[in-house]
């Protein structure tokens, strides 16, 4: 496997070869430095996106002539959505996000959402098929989304709810901060095995297993 999931804004997308998918990581804005995620399920060619966050002129050119079936927002801050409105213009893509965060994005982007998503929903990239898991804290809304990889292993998209060295940022808010390492906890490291790969909003990937170690300290340091 040459996929590493280190990129930068600039640079050149990492490129992820499944048996059923295919993923694209891209990185956008250098002071932001957000992931996005295209999704392609190889038998189909159906595509999904993954924050549509900035830099529609980078994204749409990733997209190509196989066109966009979806865009999945991870939760309603700003820096997740910004060339939304521009990506769903150029490919008519349905719209889905967080039932919590939804109207927040509308609102903030202009672009109706869809589908509002609750846990345990499924979103689908062609025959594949994503796995919601509703995480609460970073955002009310926040949404990862599993895709359990058949003869292989778990790749879980996080949003900003779970980064290499911790829960997402819940700005000194205790009962946010309890609620996201909670949720994060039980509904994923407690389900998902050790070679879980995942994939945030920002940065490098990391494994569940490599994370795990650390679940103590975070929650006794408190962010």
């Amino acid at each position: 496997m040459t996929y590493t999931g280190e990129v930068s804004p600039g640079g050149e997308p990492d490129v992820r070869e499944l048996d059923h998918l295919q993923i694209t990581k891209v990185a956008v804005d250098a002071k932001m430095s957000n992931n996005c995620y295209l999704l392609r399920c190889t038998e189909t060619g159906d595509q999904l996106l993954i924050d549509a966050a900035a830099d529609a002129p980078r994204l749409l050119p990733l997209v190509g002539e196989a066109g966009l079936a979806t865009v999945v927002t991870t939760h309603q801050h700003w820096d997740h959505h910004r060339a939304l409105a521009e990506v769903v213009a150029a490919t008519g893509a349905g719209t889905v996000a967080g039932a919590e965060d939804a109207d927040a994005i509308t609102e903030q982007t202009g672009v109706e959402v869809g589908t509002r998503l609750t846990d345990g929903d499924t979103v689908a990239v062609g025959t594949c098929s994503l796995e919601v898991i509703h995480l609460v804290g970073h955002t009310p809304g926040s949404v990862a989304l599993l895709y359990d990889e058949p003869g292989g292993h778990p790749h879980l998209w996080t949003g900003d709810s779970l980064f290499p060295g911790g829960v997402g940022n819940t700005r000194g808010d205790a009962d946010a901060f309890a609620s996201l390492l909670h949720d994060v906890t039980t509904k994923v490291f407690d389900r998902l095995p050790d070679d879980t790969w995942f994939y945030p909003g920002h940065g490098n990937d990391s494994t569940l297993g490599e994370q795990r170690p650390h679940l103590v300290e975070w929650g006794e340091r408190g962010w």
